[in-house]
């Protein structure tokens, strides 16, 4: 797949190696490959997808285990991508019920313009890699311009320990928030980013604000989705055995895109259809995305299914 010719997905953000130190525990420290933005890809390169993936890595030994990861899961990690001083960590230290406390070691300054091929379709972004400056501007200004020929999608997916606070972090959520036709959000993020607001008056705040669709994830209780012309549709949690949750949101997020793309909802010409999407539409969004992340669920780590595992489980 060649990203300058062949129409694709392109998501922008942080891939970086998770350092999980178990709690009172002899077992060493495990370094497993993870990043939000990078996870998304995974998925939708793992979905038959045509997907790039522009980060911020070194030509380290941690980066090169990063490269092989998302290139085996057939994610096209563009050459730009390769420029930082050391590829980024997050060292994630457990406590005695599982919960982990995170401290970042992280760059985020990609090469500025970022640069967007006209034959990305849909162009995707969130989390840290939207918030940390000086990335957080030009990641900004990359989707402000792909918005001429692509959809644009976003999941905040908040990480407190890096986004100050709340207030700081909800301003430029909001910019991002704008910008987008279709964001996915926990019902965590908007209590934290919010103050606990109503997730109904949060949503149709932003839905004002110019996305067309809004799913909003809550855990055990599934998923809710809501248009900009008044539909409202859920779907609850699925009948699976939980593993643990680790690229739940990522490959639900991966899975969303994923519908959109199988709905024809891609590049700026849809953008008149996705602002009328009927129920039975945002029906199958619902239940491609929330099908994809049970099967994460189902299974240790950021492992979302294969189209082929996906085939199999909805057989």
């Amino acid at each position: 797949m060649d990203l300058a010719t062949d129409p694709h997905i392109l998501s922008i953000g942080e891939a970086l190696m998770d350092i999980v130190v178990p709690a009172d525990s002899p077992i060493a420290a495990v370094e497993i490959p993870g990043g939000s933005p990078a996870n998304v890809a995974m998925t939708l390169g793992r979905l038959g997808r045509n997907v790039g993936l522009q980060t911020w890595l070194a030509h380290d030994e941690r980066g090169d285990i990063l490269e092989e990861h998302f290139t085996a899961s057939h994610v096209v990690i563009t050459e730009e991508s390769f420029g930082a001083d050391h590829t980024p960590t997050a060292l994630a230290k457990l406590n005695e019920k599982g919960a982990a406390t995170y401290t970042f070691d992280l760059d985020w300054c990609p090469n500025s313009p970022i640069a967007v091929s006209t034959q990305a379709r849909i162009v995707h972004s969130g989390s840290i890699a939207a918030v940390i400056e000086p990335g957080a501007h030009a990641v900004l200004d990359a989707m402000i311009t792909a918005r001429q020929h692509a959809i644009i999608t976003y999941d905040p997916n908040a990480r407190p320990a890096l986004m100050g606070t709340p207030e700081e972090a909800l301003a430029t959520v909001n910019k991002f928030i704008g910008i987008s036709d279709v964001v996915k959000v926990s019902d965590e993020d908007i209590a934290w980013l919010t103050n606990g607001r109503e997730i109904e008056d949060v949503v149709r705040d932003w839905l004002t604000a110019g996305p067309s669709l809004i799913v909003v994830t809550k855990g055990k209780e599934g998923a809710a989705a809501f248009t900009s012309s008044g539909v409202r549709r859920s779907i609850p949690a699925g009948d699976v055995k939980v593993e643990d949750t680790v690229g739940a949101g990522d490959s639900f997020m991966g899975g969303l895109i994923d519908a959109l793309w199988s709905l024809g909802l891609v590049g700026a010409m849809s953008r008149p259809a996705l602002r009328d999407l009927d129920a039975s539409k945002v029906d199958f969004i619902l239940e491609r995305a929330a099908t994809i992340g049970d099967i994460t669920v189902s299974r240790a780590g950021a492992n979302p299914p294969w189209l082929s595992e996906l085939a199999e489980f909805l057989a």
